[in-house]
């Protein structure tokens, strides 16, 4: 049976679609943007979007009964591959123990509100 993630500790949804989703033993977040949860502000370089984008896929996973430490597999937006160096750096210190998971990194045309970022996450329940 699945069911709905809801937290006010991420942005909600800007469309027809959940936070996150639980199934058996999955949590599957959307892409979280690096948007203010309270304020839906997008604010700073690829450094402090990439660090607001992971908050955003913390609270998201928590809220869906994981973490972090608990994800088996990342997929990265970037809206320019130039900034993977920097992106890579802040995802390394979230995904700083253990093992890591399994990711994806790709660059796409525009992210919505015209964020530098997205991250969404496949993670396996507590």
């Amino acid at each position: 049976m699945k069911k709905e993630i809801k937290t006010e500790t991420a942005p909600a949804a800007i469309g027809p679609y959940s936070q996150g989703i639980t199934g058996g033993n999955l949590v599957i977040s959307s892409g979280q943007i690096p948007a203010d949860p309270k304020t839906g502000a997008i604010e700073g370089d690829i450094t402090a979007q990439t660090k607001q984008s992971l908050t955003n896929l913390k609270a998201v996973l928590e809220a869906g009964g994981s973490d972090l430490a608990h994800v088996l597999k990342t997929t990265v937006f970037l809206s320019d591959m130039n900034n993977f160096a920097a992106m890579n750096a802040v995802y390394a210190e979230f995904f700083n123990e253990g093992i890591k998971p399994a990711r994806s990194a790709v660059e796409v045309a525009r992210l919505p509100k015209d964020a530098l970022v997205e991250i969404e996450a496949i993670a396996i329940a507590k």
